[in-house]
Formats: C-alpha cells, structure tokens, sequence
C-alpha cells in the first residue's frame, strides 16, 4: 500500500462515518463523487469499525525508516486520525468512555487538569479587585456587560476586528490571493463563534448573537475564526499540502480528531501572537469602543478583568470532566461554570451546553492553547521567529505529539 492508497481510503472513510453522524465532517472540498458515493453507499457502523481497523493495519506496514522526513509525518498524521475515527466510532456504537480515555483517543493527548480548589485563590483575588455585594460572578457580570456591542453595531465591529487580524497576519504569513470570508450573525447555537471552511480560500465566518457579544470578544472571534486562526490554517493546508502536494487527505476535516486540537489550539495562540503586549488594548480603545459607541476608558478596566479571568480557564475543563464523568450533575456543572468562570446564569448555561454537544472537544482549546504558546515560544526571540513556528504549525501534518518538549520548529 502507498501513502496516496492510504490517504484515499481515510477520505473515503471519514465521508461514510459522517453519513452516519451529522457535523462528524466539519469541511470537504475533495472530489464530489466521493462525497456521492458515501451518500448513496450506507455502511454499517460495525463495516465502518472493521474497515478503519484493516486500514490502520495496512498503513502500519509501511516503513517509515524509508520515507522522507516529511512523508513519515504525513503517515503519523493518517494514523492518528485514524486512531480517533475508531474512538468515535466506539462512542456511537454505545460504547461509554471516561473523560480522559475518550480525549486521548479522538485528540491524542490526555488531559492532565487540576482540581477546582487550585482556582480558589484565584478566585480570591478578583474577588478583592471587584468590590462590592453579590456573588463575585454577579459582580463580574456587571462590569462585563458594560462592553456588550450594540446589536445594530455588532456587524461593523466585527468587520473592522478581523480586517485588523488580518492585516497584522498577511505582514508575516503570505496568504492566497484569491482569499476572502462571508460573515453572518446567527443565533441558536451552542458555540460564540464558527469557521465553516469551504475550499478554494474561502469561510464562513459565524457569529452567535444568542447573547450580547462583549468587546472582549470581538478580537478573540477575529483571530480565531479569521486570522491567523482557522482561516489562515485551512487555506495553507489546502495551498501547500493538497494543491502543492496532492495529499487528498486535506481536503477532509473531521471534528472530532487530533487536527481539531492543532486547529483550537493555534487559533486561541493566534490572539496573542497577533496582538502582543498593549496592542490589543490599544487597538480596542481607538478603534472598537468608539465604533460601538462605547466608552473607550472602559477598555483598560475591562482588560485587566480579562487578563485575570483568563487564569480561569482550565477550570472549564476540570468542570467538564467532573460533569461527563457523572461526578455532578448538569445543574451542578452549570453552577460550576458560574462560580469558577465567572459567567452570569445564561453564560453558564451555554458553557454547559456547549459541553452536551461536544463533550471533550472542550480540552482543545485551553490545552491546545498552552502547548502552541510553548512549543512558539521555545522557537526563539523574536516575533518573527514566533510567526515563522506558527506558520509551520498552520501548513503541515501536525499532532500534538510535534508540540511536546524536546520537539523543534522544524518539527523533525
């Protein structure tokens, strides 16, 4: 078998485990007909369970000794994914897995999270730096929603922050030139923000309005749907290792596999590797605030609120654990999310909801987050060389495994 057969056959098998769970195949743009025959081809679960099996049997035989360095890593690639089609493949046959076990498998790392009680003194902090009666949540709440976006203005800035991570990206990353996004404002949805990548340089960029969008958001959204977040990735997958390469492999993206945790990850680095230091803070008070008619002196205190809050964000995970483990109960893990992610009960009843639909996918984000930050940061000194380690993650076969100490920006 060769790396192209292999290849094939994964494409052609993620397509048929997505006819058998809706949103299993979050992006396609490979040939039609493939998509076709997985419509009008239904494979059982148990054919599917056996067909990935024999194909990872199959691709194990190929030597990686003998394969160019970059060849090798696209074989770990394929085997991994393939590792995380059995997983879920396992989950929708009835097969109940822990937390950690059920993360492993579909995104090839275990979590190791900390209690709820090392965010107490956290906790304890704000809870000296914001004053006053109620619930510290409450209180948060308050300042928090003094920076909600206008919904009639909401469209403007939203356009004018991912033009700005856009601009502060293509200064360092080279981008097709034929790129472009829609945006659209949705609502009933059990996320804050989604990139629908649809091939050839292009997304759909969509915006939750179910609840008030904070300013705060408007960067994090920008970045991470957009620029040099999952936008950017999809696109040089697609330029560099399928049109440049023919690995047809890329032109598929299931959810629920390590190559979500690279995406996650990478997006939410993304943020601050666009906007380091103030700048972001600046951008917000001379740009955003007033086009939301917003009072700008809001943006110092609200970033400092954030900067704080943000040393919250493993609680998340621990919560989701401690939740789809059947530690706790749902109503317990929503006031979880409240107390320890500082979220008002609506905020926290999305958080949760969030956490039904997708259940481990949570550890992407905070996990992924930190092992981009350090695998970049160990690249050198300069923002250049950051920007020229994320661009390598963004453009090839990575895992979570090329993000590991000891591992290089060149990744091999």
């Amino acid at each position: 078998m060769t790396l192209d057969r292999a290849a094939e056959e994964y494409v052609r098998l993620t397509l048929s485990i997505g006819e058998r769970e809706p949103g299993y195949v979050d992006a396609y743009y490979g040939p039609a007909e493939w998509a076709d025959d997985a419509k009008s081809i239904k494979r059982s679960l148990p054919e599917l369970r056996t067909a990935v099996d024999d194909l990872n049997k199959r691709l194990d035989l190929i030597d990686s000794d003998s394969l160019p360095a970059m060849d090798a890593r696209r074989k770990d690639f394929l085997a991994a994914q393939l590792v995380a089609a059995r997983t879920r493949l396992a989950m929708m046959s009835g097969e109940k897995l822990g937390f950690d076990e059920e993360a492993e498998g579909l995104f090839a790392l275990r979590p190791k999270l900390k209690p709820l009680s090392e965010y107490d003194p956290i906790l304890a902090e704000i809870d000296r730096r914001v004053p006053g009666k109620g619930p510290l949540w409450e209180r948060v709440d308050e300042r928090v929603s003094q920076t909600a976006i206008p919904s009639d203005r909401l469209d403007s800035v939203m356009r004018a922050s991912i033009a700005e991570c856009r601009r502060r990206t293509i200064e360092h990353i080279a981008l097709p030139s034929n790129e472009t996004f829609t945006l659209e404002l949705v609502t009933k949805q059990p996320w804050s923000g989604y990139n629908w990548y649809k091939g050839n340089a292009t997304s759909l960029i969509q915006i939750n309005t179910d609840l008030p969008v904070l300013m705060s958001r408007a960067v994090d959204l920008g970045c991470h749907e957009g620029y040099p977040g999952h936008h950017v990735l999809n696109m040089l997958l697609e330029q560099r290792l399928y049109t440049d390469r023919g690995w047809i492999e890329f032109t598929v993206y299931p959810l629920y596999s390590p190559q979500s945790f690279i995406a996650e990850g990478s997006a939410n680095y993304g943020i601050e590797l666009a906007f380091p230091d103030k700048d972001r803070q600046t951008f917000e008070t001379k740009v955003l605030y007033p086009l939301a008619g917003l009072d700008p002196a809001l943006a110092a205190q609200d970033a400092a609120l954030q900067q704080m809050r943000n040393r919250l964000a493993g609680a998340r995970l621990t919560i989701a654990k401690e939740y789809l483990d059947g530690r706790i109960t749902r109503s317990e893990a929503v006031k979880l999310a409240q107390k320890y992610q500082l979220l008002s009960p609506e905020r926290a009843e999305q958080s949760i909801s969030f956490t039904d639909k997708y259940r481990s996918y949570v550890i992407n984000y905070g996990l992924g987050l930190d092992m981009v930050r350090t695998f970049v940061s160990s690249s050198g000194s300069s923002s250049s060389d950051h920007w020229s380690a994320m661009e390598k993650i963004l453009s090839e076969p990575t895992l979570p495994s090329d993000l590991l100490p000891g591992a290089t920006a060149t990744h091999r």
